[in-house]
């Protein structure tokens, strides 16, 4: 181990949409209200999550079983101007974003676009407004599979997205690939400039039937700067991520990627995977919470899958190293009770962990996501960039 590095392997576990109760700034966002956990915790009191409690998390939330054991734990808050999947783990590593990305919630994609996708592809596309995943497959898959896949599902959400369904069968993951990397340059002009371009196959013949397979693909804008996983990869530390962590990052940063059908399997993999010779930064994103739980607003599989988590959690605790930091956040809540089936504006955890620990307690709370990273940076003994945000000093942690 290089005696610069406080430790050796740091792994960052993102619970996708874990809030953990209302930002300072919800009403904002009209989200105000919004609580991932105490929600949850409501509907299932003796939820079993003791390993997250020994970390810390009961201690950051007022309804919680306050039982820290061990690490630190601290309350983080967002700085930028939005509640998705990708400004929450850019900001994580570093990058403040002033300006949301477009989203086309109220009217669906313009024809102009449209139009312009149907030339290109040669398909004609149905849908075209914000809907449920599993929702539009109910209503509009049989036409495209009667189509002979001549048809496509076009859709979005409140998020900066725009998504195409395709059936493996019939229209095959190959042509429904390469629709999406069209459409993902299409949108890269200003006027339609979305965050993410997502290919959503699906399997199944009949209403009710349909479900969404491990086989999604993201087309991820590149992040608007360098961020933290660049400047670990340029001074030759590994950066592995788990499930869709490098899409997220349009592959920017990442030196080895894990795709993941299941965040049970995500685990798994991140369990296995640490136990690897690496120097670096291993980022897992487990995105079941949200997904499957959050936007369907199902709070008992949001509240089994937490159980689950905490199980791994307690074999992953089993085999880290005093070399290891782990750390386990969230990047926006997704309060599988509250109205609609939007992202909500709420604050994360930040656990840090490590056997070489000698002390545990909450920390302050965090301004910016950029905790993360810049605790990441300052492990490695490197310098921030001056245009990334966060502040963090490791030497806190005794």
């Amino acid at each position: 181990m290089n005696e610069n590095y406080k430790f050796k392997k740091v792994v960052v576990i993102v619970i996708d949409s874990f809030g953990i109760g209302q930002a300072t700034d919800a009403k904002d966002f009209d989200d105000f209200g919004a609580d991932t956990f105490g929600h949850i915790l409501e509907y299932r009191p003796d939820l079993k999550i003791d390993n997250l409690y020994k970390l810390g998390l009961g201690n950051l939330h007022p309804n919680a079983v306050s039982n820290q054991s061990l690490g630190y734990a601290l309350k983080m808050h967002e700085a930028s101007c939005s509640k998705d999947t990708m400004t929450g783990h850019w900001e994580m590593m570093g990058i403040h974003t002033t300006k949301p990305f477009k989203t086309f919630t109220e009217h669906g994609f313009p024809d102009e676009l449209v139009s312009e996708l149907e030339s290109l592809t040669g398909h004609v596309f149905i849908g075209n407004k914000s809907a449920s995943g599993t929702e539009i497959l109910d209503e509009l898959a049989m036409e495209e599979i009667q189509s002979n896949g001549k048809k496509l599902i076009l859709y979005t959400s409140a998020d900066s997205v725009l998504q195409i369904c395709g059936h493996e069968e019939v229209t095959g993951l190959d042509e429904l690939y390469r629709v999406c990397q069209i459409a993902r340059e299409l949108t890269l002009k200003p006027e339609y400039k979305v965050g993410r371009v997502i290919a959503r196959p699906y399997v199944g013949n009949s209403v009710g039937h349909f479900t969404r397979t491990s086989n999604r693909h993201d087309y991820a804008l590149s992040p608007s700067s360098k961020t933290v996983l660049d400047v670990l990869k340029s001074n030759d530390l590994d950066v592995i991520g788990i499930g869709k962590i490098s899409d997220i990052f349009n592959g920017c940063g990442i030196t080895k990627s894990i795709h993941s059908t299941s965040s049970h399997e995500g685990m798994l993999q991140t369990i296995e995977e640490v136990q690897t010779d690496f120097t670096g930064l291993l980022f897992t994103n487990l995105v079941d919470f949200d997904a499957k739980w959050g936007h369907r607003r199902n709070v008992n599989g949001y509240a089994d899958e937490l159980e689950d988590f905490d199980v791994l959690l307690g074999q992953l605790l089993g085999v880290i190293d005093s070399d290891t930091l782990l750390i386990i956040t969230a990047d926006h809540g997704n309060d599988p009770t509250y109205k609609g089936t939007d992202h909500t504006r709420e604050c994360v955890p930040c656990l840090m962990y490590s056997p070489s620990m000698k002390e545990h307690r909450v920390l302050s709370d965090s301004s910016s996501f950029g905790t993360i990273g810049a605790s990441i940076l300052d492990n490695f003994d490197l310098v921030k960039p001056s245009d990334l945000i966060g502040e963090f000093e490791l030497d806190k942690l005794a």
